[in-house]
């Protein structure tokens, strides 16, 4: 947990509802001043709930907001020192880039010179200077996003907001656009919170990932703490692509090995955690699998599908009824073809263990 010093955001024990349905439960998280801080989950998980929350256009049914230390839960959104850009644009249609850029500083008051130097300022920043005179629509995308970005930076907010700010682009532009918002949140030393669906985006830009599922917070941690200890199934499954390969079955008396339809797989150590006979799930990366060396014992599988990426392909098996994602060296995957027979060995030592019942990391 970081310190209250240094806390830019705190949420406590946040929940949200509209009628039956519960938006926000018990949602709490604390975000560091200058920390790129990312919300990752699917759609409905309260990912835009939680962001109109703070900004101040939702008032929460319970819990507290806490902004650089002050109390702003039921407090007007004038003042916070939150900027929020949202997932479609909202440009203003009829105004052009220079106006849209400067309508928040009109709003202010701040006075004619200032705006147009800061506009000037920000357009160069965002490389959008040559098209200062255009409006929304003789804009690409990429543009348009890069506007609304500015509108946002030129308040030069203390927290910046962004909801899904990159789905409407291409997958260039999308590529383009982390770049570039790594790049400015460098440069301005923004406390940044981020929300999106896409897991390349949320490992790739975050500093701290807090992975959501029904209006609450499952894991908070680095992208490699993630992907490392996810502490339950759901966590398992969202982080890391190829996704997590999970195999069922039941532990056995001694609590050292996962009896399963691909045969025992033993954890090299005794699960003190654990009851002998429990339902159980193994994960294993797909990195942390691969083909048996000659001589050596492993689990007979055929190969069911090979998917070429380029440098790295991805070959699935299939052994018991069970299909086990690998990731091999183009090299490596050369010459194979599906119906072959082979061997394949998992890294005990990379075994994630879990509850079948709750879904927990067994410890």
């Amino acid at each position: 947990m970081v310190q209250a010093e240094n806390t830019a955001l705190r949420l406590a024990n946040v929940s949200k509802s509209y009628g039956r349905v519960r938006a926000l439960e018990n949602l709490s998280f604390s975000v560091a001043e200058g920390r790129f801080f990312v919300l990752f989950g699917p759609s409905s998980v309260g990912k835009t709930t939680t962001l109109r929350t703070i900004s101040g256009l939702v008032t929460p049914d319970q819990g507290r907001v806490e902004i650089f230390g002050k109390d702003w839960t039921h407090k007007p959104i004038a003042g916070r020192g939150v900027s929020m850009v949202f997932q479609s644009f909202a440009l203003y249609p009829h105004l052009t880039a220079y106006e849209n850029f400067a309508y928040p500083l009109v709003e202010e008051g701040v006075p004619r010179a200032e705006i147009d130097r800061r506009v000037k300022e920000t357009a160069a920043m965002l490389k959008l200077d040559k098209k200062m005179d255009r409006k929304p629509s003789t804009l690409s995308g990429g543009e348009q996003q890069r506007v609304a970005l500015g509108r946002s930076l030129i308040r030069r907010p203390r927290i910046l907001l962004l909801d899904e700010p990159l789905t409407n682009l291409d997958a260039k532009l999308r590529h383009d656009m982390r770049a570039e918002l790594k790049r400015l949140h460098r440069q301005f030393g923004l406390t940044i919170v981020y929300a999106t669906p896409d897991e390349l985006e949320a490992l790739s830009m975050g500093e701290e990932i807090a992975v959501m599922r029904d209006g609450g917070v499952v894991q908070i941690g680095t992208p490699d703490d993630l992907y490392e200890a996810p502490r339950d199934l759901y966590v398992a499954g969202k982080i890391g692509s190829p996704h997590m390969n999970l195999i069922k079955g039941r532990l056995t008396g001694d609590s050292a090995a996962l009896e399963s339809a691909i045969g025992p797989l033993r954890f090299g150590r005794r699960l003190q955690a654990a009851e002998a006979g429990e339902a159980a799930v193994v994960g294993i990366r797909p990195s942390d699998i691969r083909f048996a060396a000659k001589g050596e014992q492993g689990v007979s599988a055929s190969i069911a599908m090979l998917e070429p990426l380029g440098d790295v392909t991805v070959v699935s098996v299939e052994s018991g009824g069970e299909t086990l994602r690998m990731v091999l060296p183009e090299s490596a995957a050369a010459g194979l073809e599906p119906g072959q027979q082979a061997a394949v060995v998992l890294d005990p030592s990379k075994f994630h263990i879990f509850r079948a019942s709750s879904g927990q990391a067994i410890a």
